[in-house]
Order: structure tokens, then sequence, then C-alpha cells
């Protein structure tokens, strides 16, 4: 699986183990991070046995929409093309030689429309899941550990220290399936999410910052559905 920030392997995990106080805060307020940050340039590499595909773009977490580039990795380009989503909606734009970044202005024409999947299909997943990542509240830091969340490690990822740590339980959310390892700064940032998906054998990785972020614009005479 690729790997999109660089990560220093001489300090390797050495959990799990309890979360201290410290770390249940930083827990809980990672995705109200990124809900205060408005949006978030990401990158999501989906895994699958035919190849994978890498999603290129920004998520607007007030918004709930996502949009970029979407590229196959080991496998054709007949998935190749821009992408905007929302919790129930996909657009996609399928383009013969799809460029690194999208557009900042979607194109106004070219455009199909389909509902989200809520299973077997790890892209769909792996958007829902990405969207996901914003909450417009903190979490409850005093119930993570007793929901199963834990500290895992602690290493260098492109430049930041950040401390490893799984979240709750989550065999019971819609498209995931065991556990979410998040990386945070100490600051309460996220940069790394790991998760598995029932639909795939390796888990979707969603990087943060991976580049410059570019606020997310509806495609044109498209209402979004959320």
């Amino acid at each position: 699986m690729a790997a999109f920030l660089v990560a220093d392997r001489d300090s390797a995990p050495t959990g799990p183990r309890a979360l201290t106080s410290d770390q249940a805060n930083l827990l809980a307020v990672t995705r109200f991070r990124n809900y205060q940050e408005g949006g978030r340039a990401v990158t999501i590499d989906v895994p699958g046995t035919a190849g994978g595909l890498v999603v290129t773009g920004s998520i607007d977490f007030r918004g709930k929409t996502g949009y970029g580039v979407v590229r196959g990795t080991g496998r054709d380009a007949s998935s190749d093309g821009l992408i905007q989503w929302t919790a129930t909606s996909v657009l996609v734009h399928p383009m013969a030689n799809a460029p690194a970044k999208a557009p900042a202005r979607p194109p106004g024409s070219g455009w199909y429309s389909r509902p989200l999947r809520t299973s077997g299909s790890s892209l769909d997943s792996s958007l829902a899941i990405a969207l996901k990542l914003g909450s417009d509240r903190p979490d409850n830091a005093e119930l993570l550990p007793q929901n199963g969340a834990a500290w895992v490690g602690r290493e260098r990822l492109d430049g930041h220290q950040v401390d490893i740590m799984t979240g709750p339980g989550t065999r019971a959310r819609s498209g995931t399936a065991g556990t979410v390892r998040y990386w945070i700064g100490s600051d309460g940032t996220m940069y790394r999410v790991r998760v598995g998906v029932a639909s795939a054998s390796r888990p979707v990785v969603i990087d943060f910052d991976t580049h410059k972020y570019v606020p997310v614009r509806p495609v044109p005479g498209v209402t979004p559905t959320r």
C-alpha cells in the first residue's frame, strides 16, 4: 500500500495500553479539530483485489462534501476521473487521462450521479468514512477508554510527532470492520487514519495535508443531497 507521508520507522508502536487522560482528550477532539478547520486536503488509498484506487482531493467537513480526482493503481483506467460525494450520493466524471489534481472548479457537464453504496464497495465505504472524520462537537473523552480506545505508540510522521491510538470498537458501525487507528498530533490534529472495511482484505489509509487544500465547490447545476 502506498504511503503518502514519510514515517520514522525507528519509533515503532509499543502498545496497546490504556489511554492517559491527556491522550483520551486528544482522541476526543481530533474529529472536532477537522470541523473547526472547515476543510482538509486528503489522499485516500483504497485497496482492491484487482488493483487499488487513490482519491486525491479535499473534504469540506462543515458542508459534508468531498471532491477530487480518482485514479487506479495496478489496474486499468476505467475508474479514473473526477468525483464529488456526500453521505448519500456520488457524482463521477469519467476521464481517460485524469489529472494529478482535480480542477478547482468542477466541469459543468459530463457528470453521472448514483447513490453512495452502503455495502459491497470499498470505494464508497472509504468515501463515507472520510466524511465522518469531522464532527461539530468533541467526543466524550471519559467514554472512549470504556469503549475500547487504546494507545498504540508514538512516531514521527512527515515531521510531526504523533501518538497512534485505536478508536472505540467499530464492528457495529456501517462500512467498517474492526478498529480504526488514528495518528494524532500534540494539539489534536489528525494526520492519518487507517481503517478496515468489510469489502477489502487490507485497510483503507486516509492521509491529511498531502497537498494544498482547495475549497470544495459544488458541481454546477447540482444540489448535493446530504
